[in-house]
């Protein structure tokens, strides 16, 4: 069976957000696959979204033997075991996971564009990725990610707190 590295983007702004994301590192471990490194949690502030409290983030990396599709599935099932609800877009999260990178596969569906499509411009994704894998190049960029850092236009501020 083959296993990918995978790298997911968790983000919380409802509730105790430090906890939201331990909890769901604990079930993404359990349904979809090892988790083999974690960053830092950061705190950041909403991006483009003015008056919502400010989010914690963190990059992790697991191991799967999914496929992208089926770990999506499992995603959006521990979002909403984790109270998501639905709402509109940029509004504030009991819990968000975003795939940021599925080994090197570059995917582009309705439901599922891989690598994220955004990643490279939100600094909150660029910096805990940076911690954990730096020399991981963005497979239609072509740059690591302190290179894509150095590029970013990004001004929101990422402040990290610790683990």
């Amino acid at each position: 069976m083959t296993r990918t590295k995978v790298f997911l983007l968790l983000g919380s702004n409802i509730g105790d957000k430090k906890q939201q994301l331990e909890n769901a590192v604990k079930l993404i471990h359990k349904e979809c696959g090892l988790v083999k490194k974690k960053s830092s949690i950061y705190e950041t502030e909403p991006w483009k979204v003015e008056g919502q409290e400010v989010y914690y983030n963190m990059a992790i990396e697991i191991e799967t033997t999914f496929t992208p599709d089926l770990l999506l599935a499992r995603i959006k099932r521990i979002e909403k075991e984790l109270g998501r609800e639905k709402r509109e877009k940029w509004a504030p999260r009991e819990i968000d996971i975003d795939i940021l990178f599925f080994g090197r596969k570059v995917i582009k569906q309705k439901d599922l564009q891989i690598p994220h499509p955004h990643m490279h411009e939100r600094n909150f994704a660029i910096l805990p990725m940076m911690e954990i894998a730096p020399e991981f190049k963005h497979p239609l960029l072509h740059h690591n990610m302190e290179e894509l850092y150095l590029r970013s236009k990004d001004n929101y501020e990422v402040v990290i707190l610790g683990k």
